[in-house]
This record gives C-alpha cells, structure tokens and sequence, in this order.
C-alpha cells in the first residue's frame, strides 16, 4: 500500500501516528483525536507548514498508525514511543544537569529509601528532582525517623548482624529477622503513599491499625504505629499552614530562538519558590510556541517528576484538557492548567520569561564557546554534513601477527567518550590478516542489528550513529560501504582516517580530504581513532594471553580436563588463574600443592 492509499485509509478515531523515511527509520511520533483529520493537514497542497515541518513532511515515505480508546491513552503511548525511537522531529530536552530525586526500590523484596541523581526505567518509584539538595535530604531525615527502611547496598537481604543504623533506630533490620516481609512492605507502601501526597490518607491508615493491634493485645506494634501517627500528624499540621499561605504549583515558560530554545519550570511549593529547572530545546525555535509548550509538559512530566495541582503556562493549548487529564491520573489527583491574564500568578510567569531569555543567551554563548561543541561544528563543515555528529562510532580491526582478529567499537557523544557504548567483536568469518573482510564483517553485524533496533536490547546498537569513522584507507573504506549499501544504510556518513598522512577517505569523494593540521576537527577524529586503536588492542591482547594460558594448561603433566574445568570454574577466568597463589591453586577440587606448584613454575616461565 502506498502512502497515499494509507492517507485514505486513515480511521477517524484517536491515537498515535508514527511518519518514516526511505529507510524505514521513525522521523515523527505525534497523537490526534482524529488520526484522518490530523495526518491528513501535513499533506495539503494548502498547509502553510513551517520550515521545519516542511523539511519532516518531505521526507516521509510511509507513515503507521496506532489507535487507542481516548486521547489520553494516545498521548501516553506517544510519550513511549518518542522515548523509544528518539525520532528527528520531535523535540527533546536536553539536559546537562543532575538534580537529586528520592528513590523507592519497591521493585526489591525489601525496598530502600535513596537519594539519586538518575532516574531509570528500573520499576523503582522516583519522586523529585529537589532543585534544593537540603530539602530532599530534610525529607529523607525525617521519613527515616518515622519509616526506618533500610538504605544499605544489598539488593537482596542474607542473615546478618545488625548495622549502626539498626542501633540508632535507622533502619528496622530486616536481615536479622527483626521484622516480617510483610510488615516491612507495608512500611514501605506507607512512605509511598507520604510522597506521593496522600498523608491524610496514610494517617487514618494508621490510626486504624494502630486500634486494632491494641485490641489483639499487641502493644509493641501498636506502640510504633503510635509513634508514627504522631510524628505523621505534625508533619502534616506544617504542611497544611503552608498550603494555606500558597499552595504548590510550576510556573513554565520557554524562550525560542532562531533555531534551538529554552524551557524553564519554577517550583512553587507551600506559596514559596524552591527552585528552578531548565532544559535546551535544540530545534524548538522553528515551531510555535503553543506546540513547543505542549512538547514541553509532555516531556518533562512524562518523566519520573512530582506533579503539583496547578501548572501555570503562558499560552493556551489546544490540548489543554487532555494533557490535564494525564497528569491528574499521574498524580492521583485533579490537575489545572492554568493561564493567568493578571495578578501575582501573572508576575510569576512573567520571571520566568525573564529567566528562560536569559537561560538561552547564557547557552548559546556557551555553546559557542565550547571547544567540543566548535570542533563538532567544524567537522559538520567541512565534511559537508547535514547536522552535527552528536553520536560518532570508530572501528579498529587487530590481528597481531595474522593471529587472533578481533574488532572494537567505541562511541563519542558530543565529542565526549560514552565508554558505557564500547563494544569488542571477536571474528567469526575472518581467520586470517584481512582487514577488509574484517571490516565487511564487524560493520554489517553492527548495522544488522541496528535494522532491528525495535527488538535489539542492547541500547548501543539500537542508536544510530550520525557519523562513522574507519581506522583505515580507502579499501577499509570502500568494504563498509559495500555492506551498508547492500543494507540500505548507506545514508548513515562513514568516512576512514589513515595513520600517517591523516587523510580523510570517503565512498562518495574521487579524492581524499585534508583537514588542516591545526584542525580542531582533525584533533577530535585523531583522538577517536586512537581511541578505537587502543581499544581493539586491549582486546587482542587479552584474548592472545587467554589463549597462551590455555595452551600452558594444556601441556603441565597432571592437569587434565577435569583439572582444567576446576580451575576455570573457582576462579572464573584465567586470568585469575595467572594471579592466584599456591595455597589458592591447591584448594581447587582436584588440585594438589605439587601439581599447583608445577602450574605456577610454567606460569612464571611464561610470564
């Protein structure tokens, strides 16, 4: 079915529209109450679009569909699916902060309460950020001293002996069996339901659990429950005379520029401002403002974030309820999105304005001025790409002496190493000293996996590289470009750097390029590939050793296969096996001090 039979087909119901390119690569996620009405405008011959949209609608080869009950559902889903392909036209926050947020680990048998510094999609309840590091740590105090959940490292609990924190009435020792899975989980459903607002709710819970294990003869337990409701009933009588003098909102406003923008939030908690946040919106300047707003909420609520019953925001929006509607069953309670025409809530939006147009001229000069950011610019320019190379990945092909071919890949974000990303390859096709067939190979893997990015799990190979860079010539060259294009891939910019002359080999140009010598641009591509140089080296250095060490094995009298299993077994690698001590070598199964002695002699001989 072509794309203009799809546009026929379109259902007028709600949900969520995905746009794609020629390479089948998702360039838009966007959600409508009507998916025929709404797709349908992006290809009107009447449609005054703006540059940028212009720009997405071009490129749209096929365009899928998914259709949801309501248009909250449909905008959840667009929030999942914008998280997952990371599409081109979507704005994204960008944020190079780490504000602090409070963790609940109700994902483990035992949940702890933690202060961190990144959410994760770990099936942990996040609560926060805390732009003020003092409040979130006053509220852990406090919360430990009417909840004591356990904060120490293990993620599963073992017998032990009782810590510090047990003695301080910190923690309600769970490892010692002080207290019942049971009672220890309704523990911590209490502190969930205290960060998430609910105390009114908690308390006539515990005042209600309190009554009857008094009535079961239960006096200990009735004892803490007591204890809890008190210290809880005056923690909730401050909150209530500072909800009286305010009450809790976010004021959000974004400034847009030529091209990128900026969104601020200010937290307003009990009628006072505890802090700010702000996040670059790169590209957000060529859309509208009430678009760019409405991304924003999405974005930065989509988020593990506290929502307030009020946001205060500077223009209408056409989805105005429906985004309300997500975040009240986000929250768990009525959320307004509000447009003040006067008074103090007026001023308030007016900061930050105030703010964000400052924020953005503070960023841009910044970003203008970072020798990262420069040489990335610089390299745009002068291999002629489209947009900056955000995401670089080099490859480095090591066969020492014809032996042992292994690969690496190794990742630059921003001109920064995301060494998270580093990945080794060890040859399956290649025995021999061929490097491009080596390179055919290790490149064709990586991008396989990269056409099935909606069901690879490793996230480095489910990202897309704006550049590739080969350490090598023209022919290394030319031998990741066959596979890619034979994937249809051949979009991606791959170009080689040879050691020596440090030219830039490229499939598309006649003649190689030379960047000047003092080339900021060249700098970074020389560091990268020294990078994935030294990496792949690594590689074949450890896997030559393991090798050598396994041949060593083999020819000690009196260590057989049996042996050898035992001792790959208790220390795991050999490596470790090269490091262990006599005592160590004899107390594997199997083992003797003469024959662990004999061992350690053909190690040093071979060291």
């Amino acid at each position: 079915m072509d794309l203009a039979d799809k546009l026929n087909s379109l259902p007028d119901s709600p949900g969520v529209y995905l746009m794609k390119n020629e390479q089948g690569k998702v360039i838009y996620v966007g959600k409508a109450r009507s998916l025929k009405n709404r797709v349908r405008t992006y290809f009107q011959a009447s449609a005054n679009h703006t540059l940028r949209v212009a720009a997405m609608v071009r490129q749209v080869a096929d365009i899928e569909w998914i259709v949801t009950d309501t248009e909250v559902e449909a905008l959840i889903l667009e929030g999942n699916l914008i998280k997952k392909h990371r599409p081109r036209y979507n704005v994204r926050l960008r944020d190079d902060k780490s504000y602090p947020y409070l963790k609940l680990t109700l994902n483990e048998e035992f949940p702890r309460l933690l202060m961190v510094r990144r959410v994760q999609d770990d099936g942990a309840r996040y609560y926060g950020p805390y732009p003020e590091a003092g409040a979130l740590r006053e509220t852990l105090s406090l919360l430990k001293k009417i909840f004591p959940l356990r904060s120490c490292k293990k993620k599963e609990i073992r017998a032990d002996k009782p810590c510090l924190n047990f003695h301080i009435r910190r923690c309600s020792a769970p490892c010692t069996g002080n207290i019942s899975r049971e009672e220890y989980r309704e523990m911590a459903e209490r502190v969930r339901l205290f960060l998430e607002g609910k105390g009114e709710e908690l308390l006539r819970q515990l005042e209600r659990q309190m009554k009857e294990a008094a009535a079961r003869l239960e006096f200990e337990r009735a004892a803490r429950l007591r204890d809890q409701v008190q210290a809880l009933r005056q923690v909730l009588e401050r909150q209530k005379v500072a909800a009286a003098s305010g009450g809790d909102r976010d004021v959000v406003a974004v400034y847009r520029g030529e091209k990128d923008a900026v969104g601020v939030v200010f937290f307003i908690r009990g009628g006072k401002m505890v802090g700010r946040d702000y996040f670059a919106l790169p590209e957000g300047g060529q859309m509208e403002e009430e678009e760019l707003v409405a991304a924003f909420l999405k974005q930065f609520y989509g988020r593990e974030v506290t929502v307030p019953p009020e946001i205060i925001v500077p223009v209408d929006l056409e989805d105005r309820e429906v985004i309300a509607g997500w975040l009240t069953v986000k929250r768990g309670k009525k959320v307004q999105i509000i447009v003040p025409r006067r008074g103090q809530k007026k001023e308030l939006l007016e900061m930050a304005a105030r703010n964000a147009a400052e924020i953005f001229r503070l960023w841009q000069e910044r970003e203008g001025t970072d020798s990262f950011f420069t040489a990335l610019r610089e390299l745009r320019d002068s291999l002629g790409l489209k947009e900056i190379p955000r995401r670089i990945e080099a490859y480095d092909i090591s066969n020492l002496q014809g032996t042992e071919p292994v690969a690496s890949m190794v990742v630059f974000v921003d001109g920064r190493p995301a060494k998270d990303h580093y990945r080794r390859f060890n040859l399956r096709t290649v025995a021999g000293p061929d490097d491009y067939a080596a390179m055919r190979e290790v490149i064709g893997r990586r991008l396989r996996r990269l056409l099935h990015r909606e069901e690879e799990k490793d996230p480095s190979f489910a990202a897309v590289p704006d550049l590739i860079l080969i350490d090598g010539g023209l022919g290394q060259v030319r031998a990741a470009a066959e596979v890619a294009a034979e994937l249809g891939l051949s979009s991606i910019p791959l170009f080689g750097l040879a050691k020596r002359e440090e030219l830039l080999y490229s499939p598309h140009r006649s003649e190689p390029l030379r960047l000047p010598f003092h080339s900021r641009a060249l700098h970074l591509l020389q560091h990268i590939r020294d990078e994935a140089h030294r990496f792949a080296l690594a590689h074949h250095r450890r896997r030559r050793k393991e090798r050598s060490l396994v041949s060593v094995l083999d020819q000690i009298p009196g260590i057989g296969e049996k042996r050898k299993k035992a001792l790959l077994q208790t220390f795991g690698s050999l490596a470790k096996i090269a490091t262990a001590s006599e005592e160590e070598l004899a107390a594997v199964p199997g083992m003797n001090r003469t024959v662990a002695r004999r061992l350690l002699a053909e190690l040093n001989k071979k060291e």
